[in-house]
């Protein structure tokens, strides 16, 4: 179903880092196709400043997570001033479908019933074919252009094109001249997390193949786990970033790195958006749906017969998953990263 030269379109994606780093490509395909469009979109204040690095993006909305009457209100206010011809519900769940419906969008395009939770499709009167979940989620995002009749995409742009890392990265980077390597601790799920012990011998096999520089990144939560990294290897060669750079930041340093590491995150898809081959440690989810953007040849995983679980935490708490990744595993993976990069024929 075609859109028109000029259409109003809202794009709801408000919460996941690595959602809305692969959703940035699909801004991208419809600017290049309907250059005269406008793009709003709808997202939460931890990512609205990644939101706002794509150049093709007209509008922000941001909501800040309050479910009190006065906050859906104000939102709601918004929404309507807007006058949206389409909205691009790519969350699936209940709130983002509610928002879509509070956006009055004459048409509101979702997911297909199958592939939408806490009864998200009915708020939307349009919706894209069903897909088994094996899909990758960007592909799953392109089939809301191909749905709008949009050509096919042969090259994503995640809008990272006029982004100058060197502008944003931390001053203990700046004027950096070794080869750097990104190295992610933590993700939002217990049972993906790596062990210490790995990521001591991770950085030391870094450190002893060549004339690299490890930044260690992540949230606050690894802070302890960054500490013990850094009693134990204590160089300065290694940089603990740990907790301490905003988004906009971390996108610098990511960009700026060679390659990155670490578990199925948010951070990873950044890493890869941003045109950095990322080494991705697979334990309870399948590399078939989240495997970064033209990272699919980096993965590490153990073959058990429990995985791909889903679990946020492990059911037998273990981590076997996690546990069975080797470190020498993971070091030919990223030999093959620095060699290689990103894989530009997995977008094809």
């Amino acid at each position: 179903m075609s859109i028109s030269a000029k259409p109003s379109i809202l794009i709801i994606l408000m919460g996941s880092l690595g959602d809305i780093a692969r959703g940035l490509g699909l801004v991208s395909h419809i600017k290049a196709y309907r250059p005269e469009s406008h793009i709003t979109w709808l997202v939460e204040p931890k990512c609205a400043e990644l939101v706002g690095l794509h150049p093709q993006i007209d509008h922000i909305i941001i909501f800040k997570r309050a479910w009190s009457a006065t906050a859906v209100w104000d939102l709601h206010q918004q929404l309507r001033r807007e006058h949206f011809d389409i909205t691009l519900d790519l969350q699936r769940h209940f709130k983002s479908g509610f928002f879509s419906f509070l956006s009055n969008a004459r048409r509101r395009v979702g997911f297909h019933r199958r592939n939408t939770k806490e009864l998200n499709w009915i708020f939307n009167n349009e919706h894209i074919g069903y897909h088994p979940e094996g899909l990758p989620k960007l592909q799953h995002y392109f089939k809301f252009s191909e749905y709008l009749g949009l050509p096919d995409t042969v090259e994503v742009d995640f809008g990272f094109s006029e982004f100058d890392a060197k502008q944003h990265v931390p001053h203990s980077l700046s004027g950096l001249q070794q080869p750097l390597v990104a190295v992610l601790l933590g993700s939002r799920w217990d049972s993906k997390d790596w062990f210490v012990e790995g990521y001591i011998q991770l950085v030391q096999g870094i450190l002893a193949i060549g004339d690299h520089r490890v930044a260690l990144v992540g949230d606050r939560s690894q802070a302890a786990n960054a500490q013990r990294i850094c009693e134990r290897i204590s160089t300065g060669a290694l940089i603990n970033l740990v907790g301490k750079t905003s988004l906009v930041e971390l996108t610098a340093v990511l960009q700026q790195a060679a390659a990155a590491i670490g578990p199925d995150s948010g951070p990873g898809h950044l890493a890869a958006t941003v045109g950095t081959p990322y080494v991705t440690l697979f334990g309870p989810t399948s590399p078939k749906r989240t495997a970064p953007y033209g990272c699919e040849n980096l993965v590490v995983q153990a073959e058990l017969e429990c995985r791909p679980c889903y679990k946020k935490q492990c059911p037998v708490h273990t981590k076997q998953c996690m546990r069975d990744i080797h470190t020498d595993a993971v070091m030919e993976k990223l030999s093959e990263a620095l060699e290689t990069g990103i894989n530009l024929e997995s977008i094809r």
